[in-house]
């Protein structure tokens, strides 16, 4: 008996040793992966992204903030800049239009005046610093700063509900903090606010504030690690007397006793719903920077090691990992830990058996962003999805572009629809089909926002409402999205009236110059005079954020009947090419700044051309689609903070890369296919949720060997141009011999043929 002990002892040890060892690796690797990502690209050009720290869809996104309200400056950081005025606790990733920057904390180094803050005005703010690149640093999960004119290094970190900061100070400096809630960038306006001194440890408030959310409330609480010793307390310009202040703008300057260490440690947690809930939200470990800290990096590491690349080429890898970093930054956990959540009418809900998310830039991330969750974070997409769902119950409407639970009514179509069908079709569950199916369908059936007239003619009359074209075609995939959906319920009578809608499309497609164009209310008059090159932003416009060039191939639903329209393949062909090598001069007086990242016409700045490059395929000249995919990625992304092309809108300029670079995109994003492009990694392993594997891999890669030669999926010979979502959840290898000159009969099937 006493053998066996021994024997089970000896493997119990070598079992935790091996079991030690194993996740010591595990950690080694995940830390790996995020050694790669670069927050600082995209922070400048036109890329809109913040370089602070959160971790993967958390609530909190705790940033530096330049004070400037500009479009540069829409996540409240530009890389140009060289000021801050504090650092915020909510930031947006990659938007067009700036709000948020809410709950400002500033360390200080001497007594300043806080009374009055300057409206979107950093220049009379007497407690910014100026500050360094050679002395700031971004990783996942942690930021650092230091603040030149206060002699402080500043670093933050976070968990999913609890931002930490830690403040060192010079010897025998003042210790001091500045909180800041009347302060303002962009879009965003205070319109009350509240500081509360609980103890000496503990300050709490709240900030409500309309902008491009036109009724966000945030509650807080910060604690501190060491006691308050004095401090000064206004509201709207007067020192209060008492230990709470409530005005509009409230602000206060803190003091802290500078015996026993120059560090100061502050954690802070948000609500929408009340100070209670942001009690609720705080961690109650103490103040363990360093801990939070590694547990965010390994939360990181998680989440980026779920598609692992093989590159010689390091500054692929830079892009690669920074790209799925930047997917994972939106949306945002929006409900408290209790699951509680605040509405744009004030209501509060409860989230159950769900976590409710917001920012939801649907116009921009159904593209591709949604569909690479369904790999990387497939949990969250049902959560999504039943956030949605709450949204809708507000106005019987689902959600265009949700801020702070705020419906800002941001762009065209209802891209709620492909991310709910995307999802279905891909088997994720957890959240109720029926009823995502009825919001479906009555969302399409209402009125608002040109749907009257989509009813009534077919398309919408240019004459009747702006940026007409890109409405009529959005919502012709709109309705594509919902037959779908009717077919797979059982719904007939349904699938049928929406399918027919779903040609729309028809309507505006004029056949002599190959354009979708705006038509009028009587059905035969084009809107002329007509300059395909003509962009006029967001008014008197048939196009939203572009023109005619890069808004007439919005058909991934139907693109065989599409190609029929111009003819067939090769005239289809001709006129994308043209596309991508016409002149990139765009006309008119009110360009859209949205236009960037051009090759030709095509615009990869901003999403409508994101699919483009992939329609090639379905006009049996995948070599073109090779061709045109691979320079994208030579062209319009690069490790610099000028490394994205076009805002980078919560995710999707990212997601594109991810996808693109190894080989799939989801051309029709509601399809649960993939189009296949031009690899550019050695190997892709692709690590499925139930721990099954799919693996993509490169015979030949490099920066010549653009195109594909001959292909094979699990050993057998694979000559098509698609990849189902099914046939990947299967697990298996896609292989691909790639050469320097295109293989004209790969991805062609006699059938296919003119």
């Amino acid at each position: 008996m006493l053998r066996y002990s021994f024997v089970f002892l000896f493997v119990f040890v070598y079992g935790c040793i091996n079991n030690e060892k194993s996740q010591k690796q595990n950690i080694s690797t995940n830390l790996k992966f995020k050694s790669y990502v670069a927050p600082f690209i995209g922070t400048g050009g036109h890329g809109h992204t913040y370089p602070g720290a959160t971790v993967p869809f958390g609530m909190l996104q705790v940033s530096p903030v330049n004070g400037i309200s500009a479009w540069d400056w829409c996540s409240g950081y530009h890389y140009s800049d060289s000021l801050a005025i504090g650092f915020s606790h909510l930031s947006l990733s990659g938007t067009g239009i700036g709000d948020l920057a809410d709950i400002i904390f500033m360390p200080v180094n001497k007594e300043v005046d806080v009374s009055v803050t300057p409206k979107k005005n950093r220049d009379s703010v007497n407690y910014k610093s100026k500050y360094s690149h050679n002395n700031e640093t971004a990783t996942p999960g942690y930021y650092q700063l230091y603040l030149e004119d206060h002699n402080i290094n500043v670093e933050l970190t976070t968990s999913k509900r609890t931002a930490y900061h830690k403040y060192t100070f010079q010897k025998d400096d003042i210790q001091s903090v500045v909180i800041d809630l009347g302060f303002e960038i962009n879009w965003d306006a205070v319109t009350e606010s509240s500081l509360n001194f609980e103890d000496e440890y503990t300050i709490s408030g709240y900030r409500f504030s309309k902008g491009w959310a036109k009724n966000q409330k945030v509650f807080f609480v910060a604690k501190f690690s060491k006691p308050i010793s004095n401090s000064k307390l206004y509201a709207d310009g007067i020192l209060s007397n008492s230990n709470i202040s409530e005005g509009i703008k409230t602000a206060s300057q803190l003091f802290f006793n500078t015996k026993g260490n120059d560090e100061l440690r502050v954690k802070v947690a948000l609500s929408s719903v009340s100070i209670e809930n942001a009690k609720d939200n705080l961690n109650n470990d103490g103040f363990e920077f360093e801990k939070v800290k590694t547990e965010a990096g390994i939360t990181w590491g998680n989440a980026l090691n779920i598609i692992e690349v093989e590159t010689d080429v390091d500054s692929l890898k830079t892009m690669f990992y920074t790209a799925m970093y930047h997917a994972q930054l939106a949306p945002v956990t929006y409900s408290d830990k209790n699951g509680q959540f605040r509405k744009e009418n004030d209501s509060i809900v409860t989230a159950k058996n769900y976590t409710a998310y917001s920012t939801l830039s649907l116009w921009d991330t159904f593209r591709a962003e949604n569909p690479l969750l369904t790999f990387i974070a497939p949990d969250k997409v049902s959560d999504i999805i039943n956030s949605m769902l709450a949204y809708y119950e507000t106005k019987k409407i689902l959600p265009v572009w949700t801020l702070y639970a705020n419906e800002t009514n941001t762009m065209t179509g209802y891209h709620s629809i492909p991310v709910i069908v995307d999802a279905y079709k891909k088997g994720i569950t957890g959240f109720d089909a029926e009823k995502a199916y009825e919001a479906m369908k009555q969302t399409m059936m209402q009125d608002e926002r040109g749907l009257n007239l989509y009813k009534k003619y077919g398309y919408i009359p240019y004459n009747l409402l702006d940026e007409s074209v890109t409405i009529t075609l959005e919502y012709a995939f709109n309705d594509w999205c919902v037959a779908q959906m009717a077919k797979a319920l059982g719904k007939d009578n349904d699938y049928k009236y929406f399918l027919n809608r779903s040609k729309a499309y028809t309507y505006l497609f004029d056949n002599e110059s190959g354009f979708m164009r705006g038509k009028s209310d009587n059905g035969k008059t084009w809107n002329s005079p007509f300059d395909p090159k003509h962009s006029n932003h967001r008014e008197q416009t048939d196009y939203t954020e572009g023109n005619a060039w890069q808004h007439s191939w919005f058909v991934p639903h139907d693109v065989k009947n599409f190609i029929a329209l111009h003819g067939g393949g090769n005239i289809f062909s001709k006129r994308l090419n043209q596309l991508f090598t016409e002149s990139s001069e765009i006309t008119g007086d009110n360009i859209s700044a949205d236009i960037s990242g051009l090759i030709g016409q095509y615009a990869h700045g901003n999403e409508p051309s994101h699919h483009i490059a992939y329609m090639f395929n379905h006009a049996n000249q995948p070599w073109r689609t090779q061709y045109w995919v691979r320079h994208i990625l030579n062209t319009q992304y690069n490790t610099t903070p000028n490394g994205l092309s076009g805002n980078e809108d919560c995710g999707q300029m990212s997601a594109w890369y991810v996808f693109s670079s190894i080989g799939l995109y989801p051309m029709n994003p509601a399809s649960g296919d993939y189009d296949i492009g031009s690899p550019i990694f050695k190997k892709t392993t692709i690590n499925l949720s139930d721990g099954k594997i799919f693996e993509i891999e490169v015979e030949n890669p490099s920066s010549d060997n653009i195109y594909i030669k001959s292909a094979s999926l699990n050993g057998k010979e694979f000559n098509q141009t698609s990849i189902s979502h099914k046939q990947i959840l299967k697990g298996g290898k896609l292989y691909f011999v790639m050469a320097s000159k295109p293989n004209k009969s790969w991805g062609i099937h006699k059938n296919n043929k003119e």
